[in-house]
């Protein structure tokens, strides 16, 4: 049913078996002069009906169309959304879809340090809609299957050999940035339009991946093991300089009892003070030696008897 000559002969069948089965009924002779006007008409009306149903098509909202014709051939002049006219049998309208459509093409490349590397390349493509007529000359109607992926793997294999396999971790913005100019670039040689182009998976061998993970955990344990060096430094100096401050306590002790005998008095009773608060705050009762726990401190000091 979307051929009109299809149409327009299925038509002409109905009507000469109408007439005919009329003429049967009749008995004989010719059909009636009535029937034969009122099917010229109803032919003449199908043939019209026909005519303008085949010489309008419709552009859907995000379409553009153009027109081949048997005679000159593919036409410069693009119609946009909505209905036109067209002459039948002799014109064909060529309908492309002018939206932004994705398309993810798979690559294997190898990088500059000779690892192979599996990415995943995602881009928004649409035909310029000012070189459809070309498109439709050089490509057809199946412009994308026929261009991107061999664009597209072309770039991906030259731009990721100018890098290292870490570096496509490290410098991943350079390399999709790079891509992009160049699938651009590409891409506009043969009419198309890239709205997007983005690196969606980064998958490296096996062997390097374990290569990657061995090397962090070097690096950890290095780094661990230069924290214990630097502590154990750490600890060192600070053991010096403990020794060295109780070394000068020590000497300034010493030339205090030798300069200052009361020193000694002195600590004494310190110390008596200290035992009778510790003994305060126990709950058992003592019984003990003022004398041996230095408590008695009335008791005469070396210093005022030096004998004993």
């Amino acid at each position: 049913w979307n051929d009109p000559e299809a149409q327009l002969r299925e038509m002409q069948r109905r009507l000469q078996r109408m007439f005919g089965s009329g003429n049967r009924r009749s008995g004989g002779g010719g059909p009636p002069k009535g029937s034969l006007a009122v099917g010229a008409g109803v032919i003449i009306v199908g043939a019209l009906a026909l005519g303008a149903s085949a010489s309008l098509y419709t552009v859907d909202g995000g379409h553009r169309a153009i027109k081949y014709s048997r005679v000159s051939g593919v036409k410069p002049d693009i119609y946009s959304e909505g209905t036109h006219l067209r002459i039948p049998w002799f014109e064909t309208p060529i309908i492309y879809d002018v939206r932004a459509k994705p398309t993810s093409i798979q690559s294997l490349t190898g990088t500059k340090d000779l690892q192979m590397v599996n990415i995943v390349c995602r881009v928004l493509s649409r035909p310029d809609q000012r070189s459809l007529p070309i498109i439709y000359r050089t490509l057809g109607t199946n412009y994308d299957e026929r261009v991107l992926p061999s664009i597209i793997n072309e770039v991906l294999k030259s731009v990721v050999a100018q890098f290292n396999a870490s570096q496509l971790i490290t410098q991943r913005d350079k390399v999709s940035r790079m891509i992009r100019e160049h699938l651009t670039r590409r891409a506009l040689n043969f009419n198309l339009v890239l709205d997007d182009v983005s690196l969606t998976h980064i998958t490296f061998s096996p062997e390097f991946a374990s290569a990657v993970e061995a090397k962090q955990i070097a690096q950890q344990d290095a780094q661990r093991a230069a924290f214990i060096v630097d502590r154990a430094k750490q600890e060192k100096q600070s053991t010096i300089v403990r020794a060295a401050g109780e070394a000068r306590s020590a000497e300034l002790i010493g030339e205090a009892i030798k300069n200052q005998p009361g020193f000694l008095e002195l600590r004494r009773i310190e110390t008596a003070r200290d035992i009778a608060q510790i003994l305060q705050k126990s709950g058992n009762r003592l019984v003990l030696d003022a004398s041996s726990l230095l408590l008695n401190v009335t008791e005469p000091s070396s210093v005022e008897n030096p004998r004993r």
